[in-house]
């Protein structure tokens, strides 16, 4: 048999709950006249009613999250940046890319149809920083050969057959946002204690409760301003380096493509703040340690001097075309991250798992045989 004795250990920053909730299960707590204190009816725990209220004004106290920006990013072109910048449009997926006339644009570098000019550059922001690129495409294909290195699953005759159709480097539309994260934050911690005796199990749970405040200063925190270039694949290729980025000039885009953004800088807020709120959860997470569990119980952030800015970023893209099917891989133009999905062999992967499963059986068999189990 095994007893639960449930105790609430209090501390430096002890807070309240809103209605006089359990802190351990949330029901609704109770005064028991018996002890004066007030006593949870589903858990049993019992807390002296000074904590419970320092605990309810505490989390009342918490606001919700203030996550706000000074719209300044981009700058208006003039003439005679724009003169001759020509725009080409993707009939395929809607993409727009720019380009001077030194640079031939004949496919769309996300999804490989072909692409006709609609006109020249006008009415849009002009990108405040670029970051240009470091890396070649004699690169981008090396990195391509070694990306399919030691790839045990992948068709062999991908590497042979598969042949790429075009590679280009283009600056993808980025708004980078700065902001000073002032976070508050309440966690719940949990210890446990076992012991025995002749007869019986124990186990002792205590709560804590930890706050956490302080100020994180995030800089150019990336958001794609694409919507042709999935998030995830952009963010696969981070981190991009932002000591290299230079005032932007359009001598930046000769020979290269240059993506117009249709994600507005107000439009990437949202996403922003999931970045900068998850990475400040986690920051302040780290440092509540010593606790059997931990659970947050109260979150809140609040912005400071934020703004954003408009630049490009060097990507390279590369379409292959094996079987049937496209693959899109892509890699940094500054630091040479490659990434992007394989093909698999169904043969070589049901291969693979009946070779494990013959080794797990035989190590079975074989421990079993030593034990005198057969």
């Amino acid at each position: 048999m095994t007893l639960h004795r449930i105790s609430y250990v209090t501390g430096d920053f002890m807070a309240d709950l809103i209605e006089y909730k359990c802190p351990c299960c949330a029901g609704k707590l109770e005064f028991n006249s018996g002890t004066q204190n007030m006593k949870c009816p589903f858990c049993e725990s019992e807390f002296d009613v000074d904590t419970v209220q320092q605990y309810n004004e505490q989390l009342a106290a918490a606001s919700g999250d203030n996550m706000h920006y000074e719209q300044s990013a981009g700058s208006e072109w003039n003439s005679q940046e724009t003169e001759g910048m020509n725009v080409y449009s993707c009939q395929s997926c809607g993409a727009q890319i720019i380009a001077d006339p030194s640079t031939a644009a004949s496919s769309c570098p996300y999804c490989d149809a072909p692409i006709v000019m609609s006109g020249n550059l006008s009415g849009e922001l002009k990108p405040d920083l670029v970051i240009p690129f470091k890396l070649d495409k004699k690169a981008a294909k090396a990195a391509l050969s070694k990306h399919l290195d030691g790839k045990r699953l992948l068709p062999k005759v991908f590497r042979e057959e598969n042949h790429i159709d075009e590679i280009k480097g283009v600056y993808v539309p980025v708004w980078l946002f700065d902001a000073d994260a002032d976070a508050n934050m309440i966690y719940k911690g949990e210890k446990r204690r076992t012991w025995n005796d002749s007869s019986y199990n124990y186990t002792e749970i205590s709560y804590y409760s930890a706050v956490r405040e302080g100020t994180l200063a995030f800089a150019n925190v990336p958001v794609d301003g694409s919507s042709k270039m999935a998030d995830d694949l952009m963010e696969s290729i981070e981190p991009f380096d932002i000591k290299d980025a230079v005032e932007f000039k359009t001598a930046y885009l000769s020979g290269y493509l240059a993506d117009r953004y249709d994600v507005s800088a107000e439009d990437s807020i949202e996403r922003a703040n999931q970045r900068i709120k998850r990475s400040t959860e986690e920051t302040f997470r780290a440092t509540v340690k010593g606790y059997t569990n931990v659970t947050t119980e109260s979150s809140n952030v609040n912005f400071q001097n934020g703004r954003s800015r408009y630049a490009l970023y060097p990507v390279w893209l590369l379409n292959t075309t094996w079987n049937g099917n496209k693959y899109t891989f892509a890699m940094n133009g500054q630091t040479g991250k490659f990434v992007g999905n394989l093909p698999a062999d169904p043969g070589m992967a049901a291969k693979l798992f009946i070779g494990i499963a013959a080794v797990s059986t035989a190590v079975l068999f074989g421990l079993a045989k030593l034990l005198g189990f057969c």
